[in-house]
């Protein structure tokens, strides 16, 4: 199901743009279908056609996702299994200031060596109707008023259904366009695209090393550009919306942590409209990656910030309940004894 298929069986009852639009809006920030101006019944402002459809459209919506369970870390964030209507799995992640980490794949074709969610492959597309059912649960819980699409998957290699998503939100779920946040590790058509949507979301790079080798070791199945160019054309996204971009670097013990390392970061960022992020990585007892101690960590984020680089440490939320991206899923496929690579019928879940 796609969220214009949705749109199109509300115009098939004979309703408006107007009030196909107030449905529009009420799902996406996770009220009752029929809400609408306060203290006013539905009839007053819903045709009776529309009203009648919304009871079998409001149980098939709340069939695409459902928590299976929910996993609270010390950080203020919660790290969510989402079952999705077919049984496949993803995660969500609630943060802290009101914002959410949303999953666009299951499993992730790129085959980050440090990532637990590329283990398997790409299984299949989230498609954009369980993106946004994602961020309703998330408001379920808690007030949601940042999106990141920074959870299992690769955003470029789904991105019909990721920018449709986004326009939803952004264009009728109430959340700021600068508040929505494509993740990516680097695809020349988001440099192409993105800007030419009607919701021009901010951008979050997954850069990890400057070293072009490196880098392609560690995600191996990347579009090949080289981190300077990578980092010109973020640049110029970066003017062009007014949006900083966020590069992600998840800090690996002996790997990427050098001195070397950052004196790269600044030879790049210097100048530039950018924040880095220094992502201490996530242990799991699956891959050999270790984190690098806290005083090292601490060290190199001054080292950036005395030489004009805008650096933080971000750790990866829900650390202390080894709940890091593809970790969850990974446990509940362990548990039920099956490898996650079932492949099922989409009839009711196509993709663009």
């Amino acid at each position: 199901m796609r969220i214009e298929t949705i749109r199109q069986s509300l115009f098939a009852t004979g309703a408006k743009d107007c009030h196909v639009d107030r449905v529009m809006r009420a799902w996406a920030q996770g009220k009752p279908l029929d809400a609408g101006p306060s203290r006013h019944p539905p009839e007053t402002f819903l045709p009776l056609a529309l009203r009648n459809a919304l009871p079998g459209l409001h149980d098939e919506l709340s069939a695409l996702a459902r928590v299976r369970s929910e996993h609270p870390g010390d950080d203020g964030s919660a790290r969510l299994l989402v079952e999705l209507g077919d049984g496949q799995m993803v995660e969500s992640v609630l943060l802290p200031r009101d914002g959410l980490c949303v999953s666009t794949q299951i499993g992730c074709a790129v085959g980050c060596t440090f990532c637990m969610t590329g283990r398997d492959g790409l299984l299949r597309q989230v498609s954009s109707v369980e993106m946004v059912a994602q961020v309703i649960l998330g408001r379920t819980r808690r007030k949601v008023t940042r999106v990141v699409f920074m959870g299992m998957g690769e955003p470029s290699h789904n991105m019909d259904n990721v920018l449709e998503a986004i326009d939803t939100l952004g264009t009728f779920g109430g959340i700021g366009h600068k508040n929505l946040v494509f993740s990516t590790v680097g695809d020349r058509r988001v440099f192409e695209r993105l800007p030419r949507e009607r919701v021009v979301p901010a951008l979050a790079i997954s850069l990890h090393s400057t070293r072009a080798e490196l880098r392609a070791e560690l995600l191996p199945k990347a579009a090949a550009i080289a981190p300077a160019e990578l980092v010109e054309l973020a640049e110029h996204y970066a003017r062009t919306t007014g949006y900083p971009i966020q590069y992600q670097w998840t800090l690996i013990d002996g790997v990427n942590d050098s001195i070397e390392e950052m004196d790269s970061i600044v030879q790049l960022l210097t100048g530039k409209y950018a924040i880095m992020n220094l992502i201490p990585y996530n242990e799991t007892a699956a891959l050999d990656y270790r984190r690098p101690p806290l005083e090292r960590v601490t060290a190199l984020t001054k080292y950036l910030h005395a030489r004009g680089i805008r650096a933080t440490v971000r750790n990866s939320a829900g650390q202390d309940v080894d709940g890091g991206c593809g970790q969850l899923r990974a446990r509940n496929l362990e548990a039920t004894g099956t490898n996650g690579t079932q492949r099922v019928s989409l009839k009711h879940l196509k993709t663009r």
